[in-house]
């Protein structure tokens, strides 16, 4: 560390050109907007602002470490207060003083002034005698302990780690309240609240801030090879991608609707559920996944629907990896948090029904911070040896390590959810961070990472005559498209296995694939010739698919076969059709083309539509779809300084300081103007110094003047002090033009 300043802002002026690159660099708030010197540069590091910001990006040991500077003042050593040596603790007191949090005085290590102001309960002390409203008398803690009742003793076990108030109520919590004021131990601040001053608290803990100050916490969890774990996120990634056409081929037949407050409903929710054979929440996931993506929308009709969009396509036409990393960097990137749907919207979620429920889509399935916090559980297990499992509870103790402040005691840290979701993305197999998932992690190319362990496809499948066909791995895109049209999946796993029936081949047909198609397509995929039974299947719907046309007349049904013409027109359950024989070969309802067609289906005539000079209307050639959404926003990020701009900016400001120390001393310095904010700061600073620095203000008559002033208070918008000829004057803050250091 450098030699010892009299003050925060001298600190900064004698640091080396690295130095302070590396400040800015740990802190790039500092640099936007470009400060005019140094001078103003110390005065941003100290604002509350600008030191929240960087108290939050510190982990346990560095807070440790910083409280201990904060609590000792000249009695105390920090190595002492946390039980470490001065070895231990020195790299942590060095990191803190390359971050601005601690500058270099005659008398020790001091915190920037704006970190007493934050760290108000520095490990969970009271505020020292001084600052309480009642004066108490030294005590010896340990024999003032020893003398208490039980009662009040157990008072003050459960303070002496955990909180250094509490309300002691009713007459028996009176008494022991009134005991330990007695005692020394307290401080009465109301009639039923008392205080532990921080010197007693201190004493009470053996002269020690935390029982393992610098330690952090072990690691748990079984340990997989990387094998295993990849080869499991392979799989569970191929598996999403599949669960996701699937919801798009739903949607994009049977579009389910926006509701008024935006969303999916319920019903649709629980529809869409079951079409995947999928849990509530991962369904969700994959719904939100995708809209994430930009692979689905609304359709923006009057009465809109949800569609895939027309990006959804060429996503389906890229390779298995591009479609994958795609929904990695959307997922990575977005504020979406599936996991409130079906909650009230609070954090965490309560079922209490105080607010309405979150539908999937809705704008409530919207949380800015999921986003910091999914990436910050990542990284934490990421810290974790390679294959070892992220259990739950090891992750939510290393996140409070990692990050103390933004994630407190009683905070949740969502480890669960973004661990489960992880899981179903890939970036997690059987429980541990896969290759893929440490690529996220480290900003690296995710389709490399993940290309090697994707399971590799199989381009055939074993078709049997009990109309079944097994697929022994992940089949290659064109194939398990046809095979997901032409047969139902009946079970899965290691092996798919598929079954044909009667509904799934008309499926087939109606997408305008025909019997010949559709036969040589499974022939050839076959590794063992097609069984009479499903080929005798195929041929006999097929034979009959198509022999009824319908039309608009408001439409009609026309047939070469009038036996079946015939039997529709005895069909009870085709009554609503209304239909009417017109000549031997037609028919015709007041009903619409698609209810004609729908009805007759739903009872096994296998029409199909037509145009009306007779031409074919394939279905499912071309389906609908919803306009691309405009380009997704990403949250805002702060800018990273980079080593070329940061060392730029460094020259700068040792140019304006040079500038600045070549002014006339007689004259005093010249006073550049700064914001209120920059203002504030350095009056602060100099009234905490007892320092005196120079200002520039407007007096009563407009005229700007200066004067070289000592500031004894500053509060409530203005600065009380001593001016050079010796008058106490008081300035207002917006009077103020600039302040510059004497």
């Amino acid at each position: 560390m450098p030699s010892t300043a009299r003050s925060y802002a001298e600190d900064l002026r004698t640091r080396s050109d690295d130095e302070l690159r590396v400040l800015l660099q740990r802190r790039p708030d500092l640099a936007r907007p470009a400060p005019s010197d140094l001078t103003a540069l110390a005065a941003r590091a100290s604002t509350r602002a600008s030191v929240q910001r960087a108290l939050g990006g510190l982990e346990a040991d560095q807070l440790h470490a910083l409280e201990a500077v904060l609590v000792s003042g000249d009695e105390n050593d920090p190595a002492r207060l946390l039980g470490c040596t001065t070895a231990e603790i020195d790299p942590l007191l060095q990191d803190l003083w390359a971050a601005g949090l601690l500058w270099r005085s005659p008398e020790g290590l001091r915190t920037a002034r704006a970190v007493g102001e934050l760290l108000t309960r520095p490990a969970k002390l009271g505020p020292p005698t001084a600052d309480l409203p009642a004066a108490t008398r030294a005590v010896d803690a340990d024999a003032a302990y020893n003398h208490l009742s039980s009662g009040a003793r157990k008072a003050i076990d459960q303070l002496r780690w955990t909180h250094p108030s509490a309300a002691f109520t009713g007459a028996t919590g009176r008494t022991v309240l009134t005991e330990l004021t007695d005692a020394g131990l307290m401080v009465r601040t109301d009639l039923e609240t008392g205080t532990i001053p921080r010197e007693v608290g201190l004493a009470l803990r053996g002269g020690q801030l935390y029982p393992d100050a610098l330690r952090p916490p072990p690691p748990e969890g079984k340990v997989l090879t990387s094998a295993d774990v990849d080869a499991a996120a392979g799989a569970e990634a191929l598996e999403l991608l599949w669960r996701l056409e699937e919801l798009a081929t739903a949607w994009e037949t049977d579009p389910p609707r926006v509701l008024r407050s935006g969303g999916l409903s319920v019903r649709d929710h629980r529809i869409a559920t079951a079409r995947l054979e999928a849990s509530p929440e991962l369904s969700a996931f994959i719904i939100e996944l995708a809209y994430a993506a930009g692979l689905l929308s609304e359709d923006g009709q009057l009465e809109p629907c949800w569609l895939p969009t027309s990006e959804y396509d060429n996503w389906a036409a890229s390779t298995p990896i591009e479609r994958w990393a795609r929904l990695v960097d959307a997922w990575w990137e977005t504020i979406r948090a599936p996991f409130l749907v079906g909650t009230g919207g609070e954090h965490p979620p309560s079922r209490t029904g105080s607010a309405p429920t979150i539908n999937v889509l809705g704008p409530g399935a919207a949380w800015p911070l999921i986003r910091h916090r999914r990436q910050d559980v990542l990284r934490t297990v990421a810290t974790l040896p390679e294959g070892t499992v992220a259990e739950t509870h090891s992750v939510d103790v290393l996140l409070r390590w990692h990050r103390p402040l933004r994630l407190p005691p009683g905070v949740p840290t969502r480890a669960d959810v973004v661990l489960r979701e992880a899981g179903w993305l890939g970036l997690t197999g059987r429980g541990a961070l896969s290759s893929a998932g440490r690529a996220v992690v480290d900003g690296h190319d995710v389709s490399a990472a993940m290309s090697a362990h994707f399971p590799e496809p199989v381009d055939h499948v074993l078709i049997q005559a009990d109309l079944t066909a097994i697929a022994p791995g992940p089949l290659e895109d064109s194939l398990r498209r046809v095979m997901h049209v032409a047969a139902d999946v009946e079970s899965r796993g290691g092996a798919t296995v598929f079954r044909f029936t009667k509904a799934s081949v008309r499926r087939a047909l109606d997408t305008g694939m025909t019997s010949d198609e559709l036969l040589r397509t499974l022939q050839g995929a076959s590794s063992t010739p097609l069984p009479q039974p499903l080929t005798y299947l195929i041929s006999d719907l097929a034979r009959r698919h198509g022999q009824a046309r319908v039309g608009t007349a408001s439409s009609y049904v026309r047939s070469d076969d009038e036996t079946a013409l015939t039997a529709m027109l005895a069909d009870r359950d085709l009554s609503p059709l209304q239909l009417r024989r017109i000549a031997p070969s037609v028919l015709v309802s007041p009903a619409s083309p698609g209810t004609v067609l729908d009805l007759l289906r739903e009872h096994q005539h296998s029409p199909i539509a037509e145009t009306s000079d007779g031409g074919v209307v394939i279905t499912g050639r071309t389906p609908p779809r919803a306009h691309s959404r405009h380009a997704r926003a990403h949250p805002v990020q702060v800018t990273v300084l980079d080593e070329p701009a940061a060392r730029a900016m460094v020259s700068e400001l040792r140019q304006a300081e040079t500038a600045r120390a070549q002014q006339p001393p007689k004259a005093g310095p010249r006073i550049p103007a700064t914001d209120p904010t920059v203002t504030l700061g350095m009056l602060q600073d100099a009234t905490a110094e007892q320092v005196p620095v120079w200002i520039g203000y407007v007096d009563a008559s407009g005229s700007v003047r200066r004067t070289l002033f000592t500031p004894h208070r500053v509060e409530g918008g203005r600065a009380v002090g001593v001016t050079d000829d010796d008058r106490t004057q008081t300035f207002s803050i917006h009077r103020i033009t600039g302040v510059a250091p004497a």
